[in-house]
C-alpha cells in the first residue's frame, strides 16, 4: 500500500504535538478526588441497639383497666400504628360520597399512649428521654430491646432544655456511651435510632447540617441540626456518630405537615448530660441568670452603633436588680462576648450564660460608645419566674405632629408610671409613609431613648433625629418589651 511521504511526516509531527502537550499538562496535574465509601452502619447499630428503648406514656385520665389491668404493657388492641395505617389501608365501609365511614369506638376505649424513644445511661436503670414524651403522663411503660416491659418511674423534668430522667427496677442493663460534640464536624455522618410512629428500633442516618442551631422556644440548647430522618416517635432517642458514641438526643423537627422534612434538631449530649446529672442528684435543674433583655444586630443597626457587621447581642433592657444592673451594664451596650466566648447573635448568649453556676464571677465584653470594656458580673439563679412585663395603658396627653412620618406625644406622669418609666418617653399614635414606617415602628410603641441616651419629650426626641448623619438607634418599648430599631432620618 503506498503512503505519501508528506502525508506521513505530517501524521508524525502530530503525534508528537500531542504527546509534547500531554506531557506539558503532566507538570501541574490537578488531582481527583480520592473516592469516598458510603459508611456500613450495621455492626454499629447492632452494638448500640440494646440500649436504645421505646417509651410509651398513657394518659393520666386513662383508668388502671384500660392501661392493661395493672400490667406492665399497654392494654391489647390499643395499636399506636392504627390511626398512621389507616389513611392509606382502609378498608372500612364506604358511604354514599366514597368516604369510609366512621369506625364506632371499641369497648373500653381510651386515649391512645405518646409514644417516644429514650436510652439508658446508667446499668441500674436510668434512662434519658424528652419531657414533652413523658409530660403529665399516669403511667409510663418502656420496652426494652430484648422485649421486656417496664414500669418507668419520672426521677425530674426541665421544661428549658425539654429533657426528662426516667427510672427503671432492673440490673445490669446495657448502656449507650457518651460521645464529644464539640469534636462533631459540619458534614459528619450521625445516625438515629429510635420508634418513629411505633416502629421499634428504626434506623435513619444522615450528617450533620449545622450546629449551634438557637430556636426561639429553647433558649439555652444550641442544637445540633441534621438531615437524618426524625419522625413523630424518634423525640428522646439517641444521636449516634461512627464511633457508636451518643452526641445528641432527638428532640424536634421543622415541619409544615407534621412529618419529616430534611430538617432536624437534636439536643447536644453534653448540655443533656448536665441536666440529667442536676435532675438525678436534686430532681431539679439550676442555671445562672444575666437579667438582660436583648435582641439580634441587624445591618442598619451595627452601622448605627459602629459595627463592622451585625454581631453580638444588643442589650435592649437591663432588668431591675439583677446582675447585670448590679455590675453596670446598659440599655445599648452590645454584648461581644462572655467569658472570652464569642457571642455573634443575640440566641447565642442565653446557652452560655445558663452553663454558669449561681454565684460564680463571669466576665462580659460589651461595646458601649464604640469601645470595647470588660464587665464582671457575679451570675445569680435563673428565677422562675422572669416575666416582668406590663401592659401599657392609653396616655391621655397631647399630640404633636413630627416628620418622619410619625405622629408623637410626650408622656405625662400618669402614663409613666402605668409603664413603670421613672421619666421620659414618646408615644407613637400613628404611623405614615416614611422613614419611621421604614424602621417598623409601629402605633401604640414608646420610644425610650436615641441610642444610650434618654429621650425626655417629643422636642427632645425630633432634636436628636435631626442631627443624626446616619442610621440611629431607637429603644422602643413595645407590648412590654424593649427592643432596638434602626431609623434613618434621611429616608424621611
Amino acid at each position: 500500500m503506498y503512503h505519501h511521504p508528506h502525508r506521513a511526516g505530517l501524521f508524525g509531527l502530530l503525534i508528537c504535538c500531542v504527546i509534547a502537550l500531554s506531557a506539558c499538562g503532566s507538570e501541574d496535574p490537578v488531582a481527583p478526588p480520592e473516592p469516598v465509601a458510603l459508611p456500613d452502619f450495621t455492626g454499629l447499630v447492632k452494638h448500640v441497639s440494646p440500649a436504645v428503648v421505646n417509651i410509651s406514656a398513657l394518659p393520666a385520665s386513662q383508668d388502671s383497666q384500660s392501661a392493661g389491668q395493672g400490667s406492665d404493657a399497654p392494654a391489647p388492641g390499643d395499636n399506636p400504628l392504627e390511626g398512621w395505617l389507616r389513611r392509606f389501608f382502609d378498608d372500612r365501609p364506604q358511604g354514599e360520597d366514597g368516604a369510609p365511614m366512621p369506625m364506632p369506638p371499641g369497648p373500653g376505649a381510651a386515649p391512645q399512649p405518646s409514644l417516644g424513644s429514650g436510652f439508658i445511661i446508667s446499668r441500674d436503670g436510668y434512662i434519658l428521654t424528652n419531657r414533652h414524651v413523658v409530660a403529665d403522663a399516669g403511667q409510663i411503660v418502656v420496652k426494652l430491646n430484648d422485649r421486656r416491659q417496664l414500669i418507668a418511674q419520672v426521677v425530674g423534668e426541665d421544661q428549658y432544655s425539654d429533657l426528662a430522667v426516667l427510672k427503671v427496677d432492673a440490673k445490669d442493663l446495657p448502656i449507650v456511651r457518651i460521645g464529644d460534640p464539640d469534636k462533631l464536624d459540619v458534614g459528619s455522618w450521625v445516625v438515629a435510632i429510635g420508634s418513629p410512629f411505633g416502629f421499634e428500633t428504626s434506623v435513619t442516618a444522615g450528617i450533620v447540617s449545622a450546629k449551634q442551631r438557637n430556636l426561639a422556644s429553647d433558649q439555652y440548647v444550641p442544637f445540633l441540626q441534621t438531615d437524618v430522618a426524625i419522625n413523630p416517635g424518634n423525640s428522646g432517642g439517641p444521636l449516634f456518630d461512627l464511633a457508636g458514641e451518643v452526641v445528641g438526643i432527638n428532640s424536634q423537627i421543622y415541619s409544615q405537615t407534621g412529618g419529616y422534612q430534611g430538617v432536624s434538631f437534636a439536643i447536644p449530649i453534653d448540655i443533656a448530660m448536665d441536666v440529667a446529672h442536676q435532675l438525678r442528684e436534686s430532681g431539679t435543674v439550676t442555671r445562672g441568670w444575666l437579667g438582660v433583655q436583648i435582641q439580634d444586630v441587624d445591618r442598619e443597626l451595627a452601622e448605627s452603633f459602629k459595627l463592622k457587621r451585625p454581631e453580638g447581642a444588643l442589650v435592649a433592657r437591663v432588668m431591675p436588680d439583677s446582675p447585670a444592673e448590679k455590675a453596670g451594664i446598659q440599655a445599648g451596650d452590645v454584648i461581644m462576648a462572655f467569658n472570652d466566648e464569642e457571642v455573634d447573635s443575640a440566641a447565642a448568649l442565653p446557652p452560655l450564660v445558663g452553663t454558669v453556676a449561681p454565684g460564680k464571677s463571669a466576665t462580659v465584653t460589651v461595646l458601649r460608645d464604640g469601645d470595647r470594656q470588660d464587665i464582671d458580673v457575679d451570675i445569680e439563679k435563673l428565677p422562675k419566674d422572669i416575666n416582668t412585663r406590663a401592659a401599657p395603658e392609653p396616655a391621655q396627653s397631647s399630640e404633636d405632629k413630627a416628620s418622619y412620618g410619625l405622629t408623637l406625644e410626650s408622656l405625662d406622669t400618669k402614663a409613666r408610671r402605668q409603664l413603670d418609666l421613672t421619666q421620659g418617653g414618646v408615644r407613637v399614635t400613628d404611623v405614615a409613609p416614611g422613614a419611621g414606617m421604614q424602621a417598623g415602628i409601629e402605633p401604640g410603641d414608646v420610644i425610650l431613648a436615641v441610642g444610650a441616651d434618654k429621650v425626655e419629650d417629643v422636642a427632645a426626641l425630633t432634636d436628636a433625629l435631626d442631627q443624626a448623619d446616619g442610621p440611629v438607634a431607637l429603644l422602643v418599648l413595645r407590648d412590654g418589651t424593649r427592643l432596638y430599631l434602626a431609623i434613618r432620618p434621611d429616608a424621611g
